[in-house]
């Protein structure tokens, strides 16, 4: 199927079929052909599954940067071996990246420090040994009382952001929610910077 993707406005949330508003990963099951979905058969389910979270959790300037990423997905569906490479991809961006960024904002340094210095995980047999280490950090966060790392746990298998800015929205008052935004903001814009190099790693995966 033809897309004109440099007129297409991805749009947050699932649609009914049309030409004009979809999802990014309705787009793609647009151009391959497929039934209407946000979860096309030819895609891997672990992009699919971060792209359609990170899709509804940024601003619409934001969203659009997926467009190139929309022809690129087709034929991306792996082995079981190859998509739970995928997983480890996005877990060790999650466990070294995600998490250590929202530590230091809630003053943590020394648990975003030990989270940083784990090896990277490339196996589903380090997952027992960095346990410890997160627990560690998740509990520090707990008795420090820190809200932005609340919010941020709160998302653990979404994107972290759309938790911290839903916390900074529950504000009262247009001034408190602009306080609690522009605390946040560095951390999330920090994080969505990442976000392209991560979708790289995961297309180029190998089993």
């Amino acid at each position: 199927m033809v897309l004109d993707l440099e007129k297409l406005e991805l749009k947050k949330g699932s649609h009914e079929q049309n030409e004009t508003q979809m999802c990014v990963m309705e787009a793609v099951s647009f151009i391959a052909g497929e039934p209407w979905s946000d979860s096309p058969r030819c895609a891997s389910p672990v992009i699919a599954a971060f792209l359609r979270t990170y899709n509804d959790s940024v601003n619409d300037e934001v969203r659009q940067s997926l467009k190139q990423y929309i022809p690129r997905l087709i034929g991306t569906r792996g082995s079981d071996a190859l998509e739970e490479r995928r997983s480890l991809i996005a877990a060790d961006w999650l466990v070294r990246t995600h998490t250590p960024a929202w530590l230091r904002l809630a003053g943590l340094k020394v648990q975003a420090e030990a989270l940083e210095s784990l090896p990277e995980i490339a196996s589903m047999k380090q997952v027992p040994s960095i346990k410890g280490p997160i627990k560690a950090a998740r509990e520090a966060a707990a008795a420090a009382g820190a809200a932005a790392w609340a919010a941020a746990w709160a998302a653990t298998g979404d994107a972290a952001w759309a938790a911290a800015w839903a916390a900074a929205g529950a504000a009262t008052g247009d001034a408190a929610r602009a306080a609690a935004g522009a605390k946040l903001k560095p951390t999330v814009d920090a994080l969505q910077a990442t976000i392209p190099a991560l979708i790289e790693r995961m297309l180029s995966a190998e089993e």
